[in-house]
């Protein structure tokens, strides 16, 4: 781990600041505290004061914070993959689709169905490699020429023959190859979908730390995913004081189910990247937040839309509003993650906000800028990334626009964060 000193931070218990969103709830005061909160068992791992501020936080507002909430539960709100467990579920899941045949073949054969955003490129190269047939679903556990195009059009969001593969979208409301996914379950019903992600945990879960598998032809995928302890640990202190943990994922939610159990969360508290359904069945089709409607295709729980997702189903904010940032009092208090699509949910907690460095340009940016006091960085904990040498390019690069161009990042006062050199890494 990188011994460059910690930027010293504002105190969780620091007066109440006041941000372009709205001013941060108030903590109780600490002579309202007891002695007796819920402690945090596991140490290892956490960088610097990390460890000591998540504590403080769980003191000031759990259930001995002497009602912190005034009767309402404080919210914690986790992203998954790569920040409660190392690797990520939906991958997993997709190479043991493949590898078993579970994808079933396009409606009428014609891949656009798929997804509203696949380019047509994406599509003929998708009907060319995968050959129509009699068979319910895609032989992608033998035929590697059709998994080889669908591997290209997911983990490279192009072609086989570098063709972009989508096109037409909102770059922070959704990513289509994330969707895609939840889209390729189509025709199976949420419990088979649970039965597979199943099976992909059991061999995750089973398989030594840096296994790897052959998908297709001859790509080398990671083949085993980890519960971070910390995280568990972390988890588990919340709910026994009293915080109202959630989990969002920009993985299908049956997926998510399954995997959620295993840190203590229940499917009830999951959101994932939500299909619609007909007759008990899973469509190409995604479930709306805000302003779009189920089929419009176009809000997952990325970005903006994983403010949209959490706004809607765990304040039950309704309509476009669920779009906007809240008011304090009906924001997380806490949030965790690790990637550029989970920068908007972090920025709206109003007490910390916990970011495992993988090297990601805009959540960096906006973790060691810390405009306000309240994020806290940490290396991943099981194989942590060593440090950027490079600044991140905050004010040129660092923030994508709605279509995909590169711009500065700003802070909520339209200023113009400046390049960050990265302090907190793995060693």
């Amino acid at each position: 781990m990188s011994k460059s000193p910690a930027a010293r931070r504002l105190p969780v218990l620091a007066a109440a600041l006041s941000i372009a969103a709205g001013g941060l709830a108030a903590a109780p005061p600490a002579e309202a505290r007891t002695p007796h909160c819920p402690q945090l068992a596991i140490s290892d791992g956490w960088y610097g004061d990390n460890q000591a501020r998540i504590q403080d936080l769980i003191d000031t507002y759990g259930q001995c914070g002497a009602g912190a909430g005034h009767g309402k539960k404080p919210v914690a709100v986790f992203d998954w993959d790569n920040t409660v467990v190392k690797n990520d579920v939906g991958d997993a899941t997709m190479y043991w689709l493949l590898r078993n045949s579970k994808i079933q073949r396009p409606a009428r054969g014609d891949w656009h169905t798929t997804s509203r955003y696949l380019t047509d490129d994406a599509a003929k190269s998708l009907a060319a490699a995968c050959p129509a047939g009699t068979s319910k679903t895609l032989p992608t556990g033998t035929d590697t020429k059709c998994t080889d195009e669908i591997l290209a059009v997911y983990g490279d969001g192009k072609t086989g023959k570098g063709a972009a593969a989508f096109a037409g979208y909102d770059r922070r409301t959704i990513e289509p190859s994330y969707a895609w996914l939840a889209q390729l379950l189509h025709g199976w019903t949420p419990d088979q979908v649970k039965s597979f992600a199943s099976a992909a945990r059991t061999e995750n879960l089973d398989a030594p730390a840096d296994a790897v598998q052959t998908v297709g032809s001859n790509t080398r995928a990671t083949a085993w995913v980890r519960y971070y302890d910390q995280q568990r640990d972390l988890i588990r202190t919340l709910k026994k004081a009293g915080f109202d943990v959630w989990i969002t994922s920009a993985s299908p939610e049956p997926v998510v189910d399954v995997w959620a159990r295993g840190a203590g969360v229940d499917p009830d508290h999951a959101i994932g990247i939500r299909s619609t359904t007909e007759h008990g069945r899973i469509t190409s089709h995604l479930k709306g937040c805000g302003s779009a409607k189920d089929g419009d295709d176009s809000v997952i729980t990325y970005i903006d839309g994983k403010r949209c997702w959490i706004n809607q189903e765990i304040f039950g904010v309704r309509g476009a509003a669920a779009e906007k940032v809240q008011p304090a009092a009906g924001r997380q208090v806490f949030a965790a993650g690790d990637s550029d699509t989970d920068v908007s949910f972090l920025r709206d907690a109003t007490g910390l906000r916990l970011v495992l460095n993988r090297n990601k340009n805009e959540l960096m940016c906006r973790a060691y800028d810390d405009s306000d006091g309240r994020w806290i960085v940490n290396p991943m904990f099981i194989e942590p990334k060593g440090q950027k040498t490079a600044p991140y390019p905050c004010a040129t690069t660092g923030y994508t626009d709605h279509d995909g161009t590169p711009a500065p990042v700003r802070r909520a006062d339209g200023s113009v964060v400046p390049d960050q050199r990265d302090s907190v890494y793995g060693g």
